[in-house]
């Protein structure tokens, strides 16, 4: 007995060193990875409740499909087509946005089922649906690339998971139920609407289609193939609320149709779906690579391993699981967009339906610009420096239509929503920071020309030097907007040698000059004749969209967007000690907005600083410009702490494509791109012991906080490499070299460190 117990404690002892060991594998960028199972601290339900607007079904990086649920309803809060605080569901769609205030996607939906029902019977709302179900949350789980849930009304167990063109559904019926499943292509939800629908049986195991639909993305055209594991020996197709006899397909604005499958003996139904901007035979070749295999769990499993890798590329060490959760969760949605749109011949579909063939490198869209450029462009250059150029690619390939690079791009169709051209910040940002595999000169014409065209307000801003707001609304902040690109456009001309075009859009990157009222301390409405502020005026005042002088926003938000030159802003306020009280003040002011259309967008109030747009996002780091820097840390501390928690209500406003969740990655770390395309990071207050950047094999950069904790968030002293550092600022050069940033923190402000004497 004796013996036996050895034996079994040393399996024990080895086991326990097995699964504790770190294991390598390799990440698509060739870096050794250490798996750590840092999935398992990822929360995809963060988000999916208050405004954050996320979904929590499955996808991998960047990947072409999100399999994810629908609750059917039409509203602000359900622009992923899911909110937390519903507990019923009518299926599961194969594209989905991930965060923002936009209602589109939601496409190709299916839901199993385990009896017959009528879909003739008219729909007024998702209630009038015969195949919803109520479902709980208690029976529900997502992980990355994972999801979950038991539909109570059908006794049905689903589950949904993803590789990077392809989705797979597995279904658990009880013993002796029939199995069903519904594909409804009509249903819409917001302001999506289907004007051209087509299924096909087109075998026993084998349906294929498309659906066209008109919305925020004008011309939005999916092909879909599903396969199912098991041959179909019924179905019921419908037309509209007409069922069509006697036919193999059916096409309509509506159609829908249920499909009845052979039992066998296991009570399982496992379907594959494809899709493509392109065509069906595109949607095939996007799932050919299965086959005929029916594989859920081992593509369950290399999507976890691709999200684990993804992850790893940075680490954190903390005792705190609940700063993991967070971090790894923001990680997490951060690689969620831009998502893949190039099929796997490299083919997609442009705007004006002509087909293009990405032949080096992956197309991607969903461009959430005006949100992305400004922290989750930058952190991609770090975490996936390999999509960047093909990130760029594909902007390159929307310009040449219209001779305009994009604003913001869903499905390939330019929305022209929000302000300013972003696009030319995230251009800007990779070359100068060494993305140099996209042809620059090509580029630079580009951005180039998308500066000197008349749309969108660039005829009065050339004229006037801005933009007048009895010509345009929302003036001030594309004014400011405008400016910052072309600084952008500036540094660019000044990296290919392009002397002239330096000079002269460097002068126009002062624009926000002309619209400072020192009187007041706000950015303001000017006329046209340059002689009179937009009357009356209040600060606090906020209209959406309509009739305004900023975007989301406010003059308080607005007010402090000059990244590109914060010491001129400060030579307007008069001095540091003028610019930093008012500055302050925003942080403190009281958080009351007026108006009678106050935006939805001005969310996660600190003062009158709204974490929850991205207008405010680099303001708490502009204290470091006025030699300040222990009041950046102070209040991005603050903003670190009140605005992100564990719960689905856990991000204070809209993800917005990762911009959300990359401002809390760059935060927690201790470093903030606040001018993205300057090379240079702004220092905050790291929120963990040591993260470590794997910039690629064998070069690691690694930020250490000695004695941080809830207290201690100012810092003492720095060293960079064992030598002091003694700035509030480190450079993108500095980082992807390797090294160790070392801080020392305290309880109390050191007001020596990081101001320049």
């Amino acid at each position: 007995m004796k013996i036996l117990y050895n034996v079994k404690l040393l399996l024990g002892i080895l086991l326990i060193i097995f699964f504790s060991c770190d294991r390598k594998k390799t990440s698509s960028n060739g870096i050794n990875i250490i798996e750590t199972n840092l999935t398992g601290f990822v929360d995809p339900f963060i988000g999916t409740g208050g405004h954050g607007h996320t979904y929590p079904g499955a996808t991998v990086p960047f990947g072409m499909v999100q399999v994810s649920p629908d609750n059917g309803i039409s509203g602000w809060d359900w622009c992923s087509g899911y909110h937390y605080s519903d507990s019923k569901t009518i299926g599961f769609s194969h594209l989905h946005l991930s965060g923002t205030g936009i209602g589109d996607l939601t496409d190709i939906r299916v839901m199993p089922i385990n009896k017959k029902v009528d879909l003739s019977l008219p729909v007024k709302s998702r209630d009038d649906i015969p195949y919803i179900s109520k479902y709980s949350h208690a029976n529900e789980k997502a992980n990355p690339g994972y999801y979950s849930v038991f539909l109570e009304d059908f006794g049905i167990k689903a589950e949904l998971t993803a590789d990077l063109r392809t989705a797979f559904h597995r279904y658990t019926f009880n013993d002796g139920d029939d199995q069903s499943l519904i594909l409804d292509l009509g249903y819409t939800v917001n302001w999506d609407k289907t004007v051209d629908s087509k299924i096909t049986i087109e075998d026993k195991y084998t349906v294929s289609g498309f659906r066209h639909s008109t919305g925020w993305a004008k011309n939005q055209k999916v092909y879909y193939v599903l396969q199912f594991s098991k041959s179909i020996n019924g179905y019921d197709l419908y037309k509209g609320n007409t069922k069509v006899e006697k036919s193999n397909t059916v096409r309509d604005t509506a159609t829908s149709v249920q499909l009845f499958f052979n039992e066998v003996i296991k009570n399982q139904l496992e379907v594959k779906v494809g899709i493509s901007s392109v065509s069906v035979e595109n949607a095939k070749r996007n799932i050919s690579e299965h086959k005929n295999n029916f594989e859920f769990d081992s593509v369950k499993e290399r999507s976890e391993t691709s999200w684990e890798n993804v992850l790893s590329r940075i680490t954190v060490d903390t005792e705190v699981d609940s700063l993991k959760t967070i971090f790894y969760t923001a990680l997490y949605h951060s690689q969620i967009a831009p998502v893949t749109y190039s099929d796997n011949n490299g083919a997609f579909r442009k705007e004006n339906d002509s087909i293009l063939y990405a032949n080096d490198y992956t197309a991607y869209s969903t461009l959430s610009l005006w949100d992305t450029f400004r922290a989750e462009h930058p952190l991609l250059i770090l975490t996936a420096p390999d999509k960047v150029s093909d990130i760029i690619k594909s902007m390159l390939a929307y310009y040449e239509d219209k001779k305009i690079l994009p604003v913001w791009t869903l499905y390939a169709n330019e929305t022209n929503t929000m302000t300013g051209y972003h696009s030319v910040s995230v251009i800007a940002e990779a070359y100068l920071k060494g993305i140099r595999d996209f042809d620059i000169e090509k580029a630079y014409v580009a951005m180039k020309q998308t500066m000197m065209q008349d749309e969108r307000g660039l005829d009065f801003y050339k004229k006037y030097g801005y933009i007048p707001y009895e010509l345009l609304d929302e003036s001030v902040t594309i004014t400011l907007e405008y400016a910052y690109n072309d600084w952008c456009v500036a540094q660019i001309a000044k990296a290919l040698n392009k002397i002239e075009d330096y000079q002269y859009f460097i002068k126009r990157s002062e624009a926000y000059t002309h619209l400072f009222d020192k009187e007041t301390g706000f950015m303001r409405g000017k006329n046209k004749e340059g002689t009179a502020w937009h009357e009356p005026f209040d600060p606090k005042f906020s209209a959406h969209r309509i009739h305004a002088d900023y975007t989301e926003g406010n003059a308080w938000q607005h007010s402090w967007f000059v990244p590109h030159n914060v010491k001129g802003l400060i030579q307007l306020f008069g001095d540091k000690s003028s610019f930093v009280t008012k500055l302050e003040q925003l942080f403190t002011e009281d958080s009351k907005i007026t108006g009678d259309n106050v935006s939805a967008d001005i969310s996660g109030l600190i003062g009158q600083y709204a974490h929850g747009n991205e207008p405010s996002h680099h303001i708490a780091y502009m204290f470091n410009k006025a030699n300040m820097p222990w009041k950046t840390q102070y209040w991005v501390n603050q903003i670190l702490k009140t605005q992100y928690n564990t719960t689905p209500n856990g991000l204070s406003g809209n993800e917005d494509c990762g911009q959300m969740s990359a401002w809390y990655v760059f935060s927690g770390l201790g470093i903030y791109p606040m001018n993205p395309a300057s090379g240079e990071y702004e220092i905050g207050s790291p929120l963990f012991e040591k993260s470590t950047i794997k910039i690629k094999d064998g070069v690691d950069f690694i930020i250490e906080a000695e004695h941080v904790s809830d207290n201690n968030i100012y810092i003492q002293s720095a060293t960079l490499n064992g030598k002091e550092i003694n700035r509030s600022y480190i450079t993108h050069q500095e980082i992807i070299e390797g090294g160790t940033l070392h801080f020392v923190m305290g309880s109390s402000p050191n007001k020596n460190w990081g101001v320049k004497n």
